[in-house]
Order: C-alpha cells, then structure tokens, then sequence
C-alpha cells in the first residue's frame, strides 16, 4: 500500500469532525528565568502569535498545562484573562501524575468560570487530562527515567472526575481529550483512556528519532508513519497535533541538526504540507520558557512578530511517498514541553528533549515501538513531578 504524503482524504475527514483547524502554540506558567508569568506576559504572547509576517492563518489558540497561577494553591492561570482581552482559544490542562487528586485545578478552573463566565468558556476549546502519563508509565518510559506517570485507570478516573464537576456548567460540551505519544494509543492497555476520551492529542518530535535517520530530510516520512499510527489507532475520534516542532539552534541529536533552515523545512513540509489547517496544531514553540533545554524551538526572537524564517508556505513539498505496508515500525514520537501541574514528564527512548516550555513527551505504549523521538522536556528539566512549577 502506498501513503500519500498527503495522508489519506479519508483519515482528514474522520480527524476533522467535530473540531475546528485551530492554530496555535504551547505555554507554560512560568518564563525562562523560572519567574511566573503573568497577564501581560501572555498577552504579548497571544498579541505576537496572532500577527506573525506571512503566517499561514491566524494563530489564535494556545495549549495551556494547568490551570493554575505559578506558585499558587489554587489561584486560576492569568493566561484566561489575557486569553478574554485578545480573543484567544485555550486548551486546557491538567496535571494527573504523581498525585491521587485533580482538586486544585479542578477548582482553579471553577474559580475562573465563576469569574468570567461566557466570556472565559465561549474560548475554551478543549481541555486535555494528562499528558503523557501513560508513556511515562510504560516500560520504555521508566527505562528512559522519564519520570512519574499514570495507570489508565488513574486517567479514567481523573476524566470522570472533570466530567462530574462540570456536567451542570457551559463546559459540559466541551470535547475531553488526553495527550501523549503516538505509540501509546495503539497500545489495547490504554484503550480505556481512548474509550473515555473525545479526541486524541499526539506530541510528535521526529528530531528524536535516534537510530531512524532522523535528518531533517527524513522528518517527512518519519512524522508521517507515526501519524498514520496514530489515525489508525484512533478509530474515527478527532486528532488534535498538541506538539510538534524543530530546533532552530542547539545540539545535534543523532542525524538531526538544529538550525533556521531545518526549522523552516520541517515547517513547511509538517506544517503546510500535513497539518495547518487540516487538523488542530499546536506548534512547539512561539517562545522558548525552559532554560535546561539546550535545543531552541522558538520560530521568532523576543516576540517580534517577523519570525526567524518566512512562515508563508510553498506550493510543492520535498517529502516523498512511502510505503507503509501495513507497518508502524517508526518509534514514538515524543514531545517537549512540560506540564503545568506538577509535571515531570518523560521521555522516549533512544530519544532526547525536545523543547523547552512546559512540554512532556515521551514514546508511549509498547516497549518495542518506543525507542524513538519520544522524549520530554519535563524529564530534562525536573525529573520528577514534584519539581512542577520550576518547568515553566
């Protein structure tokens, strides 16, 4: 069988039902100093995503970790208040590893609804439990020392406890989705999670890739294979792109180099060619926030609005076709960021971070199919879930 580079009209359909294309970035609590961030810091966020030179649409999304305030008990994010000013689009996060309890961010976000009602709810367009708990939890994950994850029936639980608080409030309608790698979902241990959930958000960082030619050439048919894994193990429920992303400066990993020009190619021939547009993408990153990551994912310097590369997008791409043969042997595809809660997340094997915010990712689900770009960013910075806040 032949895999279009284009993917399947079929599989974009199906990823594409009940969910605007939404475009937007990754952000965590805190800056690069570890300081917290407040209003004003997102605001200039959400003010530069939304005005980038030549974007291929107007990033008005953003992908939030946790719903709480830096350094806070249980005060709500001040991202919702700079999301209400600039009419940005937020997917929520909580936390679920390392803790038998969701409360403080369940009642940072009933705090922040009772705040600011419609104006806040009418922008949340999702809200993910987890992230990357279940690689995390695998046997590759706790070989990598990926850090503390969590039993599909702790993720189980976590959503039925969300759906419960707010099945009576203006978020009851809202799709419920958890994140993690893409070798995860095809895992039948995880199918509870998969069956609980109303989309799938997948981190894939094809930079990772160790020991699969993961040279920016090969970032194409890498991301591809793994995506195609993921559409299948889906079934038909909605794909959200959570993290995604390449280097523009940094170590080389593997075959892969960090530069503008590869940043710009993976932008192009991922981006345009597979996702914007086409399913929600959160882009790693519009800055960079971890400063124990040595690669940087941010596609503009100081929030400037002209990017470090043209972001307009070609009209024919470089990646070829390639056979699939009815096999996903490419490994997982983990992700950089690290989460809001008390995050500590993993990483893949075989694998290294991957970016820097407040990403976690890491190569899920079955042993053998994980030893590749699954590595998370938490895990590089903390380790463990108890070190969360110093993430962002």
């Amino acid at each position: 069988m032949r895999f279009s580079t284009t993917l399947s009209a079929a599989a974009l359909v199906a990823s594409a039902l009940a969910a605007d294309n939404y475009l937007g970035f990754n952000s965590g609590s805190t800056k690069a100093d570890r300081s917290a961030k407040f209003k004003k810091d997102w605001v200039a966020e959400f003010t530069t995503a939304q005005n980038l030179k030549n974007a291929p649409g107007t990033f008005n999304a953003v992908r939030l970790y946790t719903n709480i305030q830096a350094y806070s008990e249980d005060d709500p994010i001040e991202a919702f208040e700079a999301a209400i000013e600039t009419d940005t689009y937020i997917l929520l996060g909580i936390w679920t590893s390392g803790t038998d309890s969701i409360d403080k961010e369940l009642s940072a976000l009933k705090k922040a609804v009772e705040k600011y009602g419609d104006k806040l709810t009418k922008l949340i367009i999702g809200i993910s439990i987890g992230s990357e708990d279940l690689y995390r939890n695998s046997v590759t994950g706790v070989t990598n020392k990926a850090g503390i994850g969590a039993d599909p029936d702790v993720i189980v639980g976590f959503i039925n406890d969300y759906r419960t608080a707010f099945k009576n409030t203006d978020l009851a309608s809202v799709p419920v989705g958890h994140v993690d790698t893409w070798d995860v979902w095809g895992n039948s241990t995880n199918k509870p999670v998969l069956d609980a959930i109303d989309f799938i958000g997948v981190d894939e960082y094809p930079y990772y890739e160790t020991g699969k030619g993961n040279n920016i050439k090969n970032s194409g048919q890498l991301f591809d294979r793994a995506f195609k894994a993921t559409l299948d193990a889906a079934g038909g429920k909605p794909v959200w792109v959570t993290e995604t992303g390449w280097p523009a400066s940094g170590p080389s990993w593997d075959e892969a180099e960090s530069s503008v020009e590869n940043a710009k190619y993976y932008w192009d021939e991922i981006g345009c060619r597979v996702l914007f547009n086409k399913y929600p993408t959160f882009w790693y990153n519009l800055r960079d926030s971890n400063p124990d990551n040595e690669m940087q994912f941010a596609i503009t310097k100081d929030l400037s609005t002209t990017p470090l590369f043209d972001l307009t997008c070609p009209t024919t791409f470089q990646t070829p076709e390639a056979s699939t043969d009815g096999t996903n042997s490419t490994d997982g595809s983990g992700s950089g960021s690290g989460s809001g809660s008390g995050s500590g997340s993993g990483s893949g094997t075989n694998s290294g971070s991957s970016s820097e915010d407040d990403s976690e990712e890491g190569g899920a689900g079955d042993a053998s199919s994980a030893s590749g770009y699954t590595f998370s960013i938490a895990s590089v910075a903390l380790g463990v879930v108890g070190a969360f806040f110093t993430l962002f």
